[in-house]
């Protein structure tokens, strides 16, 4: 039912609509009580006349409620008056992430920025065991000081709204049940996970991929997933690969591979953890190394987690200890105590990481580095100064 302005809701005012969705029409009330401007969600008829979809959506609720998070719009309650139930969520001024998409791809700092609010927003969530499984642009709210508020945690669980087939990448909240009765199939068409798509349970993983589909869309102003209806999205979504000629030039390496990641179509490839992702945006997974200098050298990463790095690892063993340990010793002593450096090799050769793994080995005095580079689509292995000098190419793959 539609409300106009002026219309109680318990002690609520309300004040003017202000959107509608799958999840029902928004409106902006006043809190007589509290003297307090909210967000009022009304619930569809479809929730009045089903008790026992009324009562799962009030449980979901009451599980949101436990969740306090500056990156997360807040849930205050319930309201019922009559026939109408609400929900009395945080009003928040501002336009959506979509408003902002629809103006033009985002610089790399800006969209990395808004993401990393909306990661911190996610692994908070999953923490807690619930998943979003609605994470879309327009569910994201950007403040006029930067601040992302991420709306609707977990209410897709509860949204029945019945697909349309008009609008596909537009489609709001919907859910279809599946052919095969694998499951419900809920959420927006161009954001849902493969496995979401297909009916079946779902995981946190699932908010990963979504968190793809928004960062590639941040970075190239367009759909990554689209067509005239929602079944047209949905079959992109499962069998087209997102155009990845799209992405700014220039883009950091850890960057272009994390988007990757979150949009492995096989869920047991994709980032496993929000919080990984989370990690590699502020620069956890980046080339500053810190070296401690003495019998053993360290880097932050384990290097028997790629077959690279273990053929890195011996041939750095091989150098150290074989033909070139004479240009070791060249160097003369080096001193005790901690060195800080950051490998910065030649763009010839630009060192070959993912956001979760490397391949570089430090020589045990610290003054040798051997690392993997992909040049021309090859894999090559070379040895290097600390300094960033006389990088020699120990093997050359066709």
């Amino acid at each position: 039912m539609s409300l106009s302005p002026g219309t109680r809701l318990g002690v609520y005012e309300v004040t003017a609509k202000i959107g509608e969705g799958g999840m029902g029409e928004v409106y902006q009330a006043r809190d007589t009580t509290l003297d307090r401007d909210v967000a009022l969600k009304v619930l569809p008829e479809a929730f009045m006349v089903d008790p026992e979809r009324l009562t799962r959506f009030q449980r979901e609720a009451k599980v949101l409620a436990s969740l306090n998070h500056p990156n997360i719009g807040a849930i205050h309650g319930i309201e019922a008056a009559g026939d109408t139930q609400a929900l009395v969520l945080e009003l928040i001024e501002g336009p959506t992430l979509a408003d902002r998409i629809a103006e033009g791809a985002m610089p790399v700092d800006e969209a990395l920025m808004l993401a990393k609010q909306i990661a911190d927003a996610l692994e908070v969530a999953h923490e807690q065991g619930i998943i979003h499984r609605d994470l879309k642009p327009a569910n994201v709210k950007v403040k006029a000081d930067g601040t992302v508020k991420v709306l609707d945690f977990g209410l897709a669980k509860a949204a029945t709204a019945q697909a349309s087939e008009t609008g596909g990448a537009e489609s709001p909240t919907m859910s279809i049940t599946g052919a095969t009765q694998m499951g419900m199939v809920i959420g927006t068409a161009a954001y849902m996970a493969p496995e979401q798509a297909k009916g079946k349970p779902v995981d946190k993983r699932a908010d990963i991929w979504a968190f793809g589909v928004v960062l590639l869309e941040m970075l190239t102003g367009r759909r990554v997933f689209d067509g005239e209806t929602a079944s047209e999205t949905l079959a992109a979504v499962m069998m087209k690969e997102p155009d990845w000629d799209r992405l700014p030039a220039g883009l950091p390496p850890n960057l272009n591979n994390l988007v990757r990641r979150c949009l492995e179509r096989e869920p047991r490839e994709r980032v496993r953890d929000i919080g990984d992702a989370r990690l590699a945006m502020h620069g956890a997974f980046e080339t500053t190394i810190r070296v401690a200098s003495g019998p053993t050298a360290v880097a932050s990463t384990p290097i028997w987690q790629r077959p690279m790095a273990i053929a890195v690892a011996v041939l750095a063993s091989l150098v150290v200890g074989g033909g070139a340990a004479w240009n070791f010793s060249r160097r003369g002593p080096v001193s005790s105590g901690l060195m800080r450096f950051a490998i910065s090799p030649p763009e010839t050769a630009p060192l070959d990481f993912t956001s979760l793994d490397r391949d570089l080995v430090i020589s045990p005095d610290g003054t040798q580095i051997a690392f993997s580079s992909s040049r021309d689509g090859d894999g090559d292995i070379y040895v290097m100064g600390a300094d960033g000098r006389n990088v020699l190419q120990l093997t050359d793959d066709p």
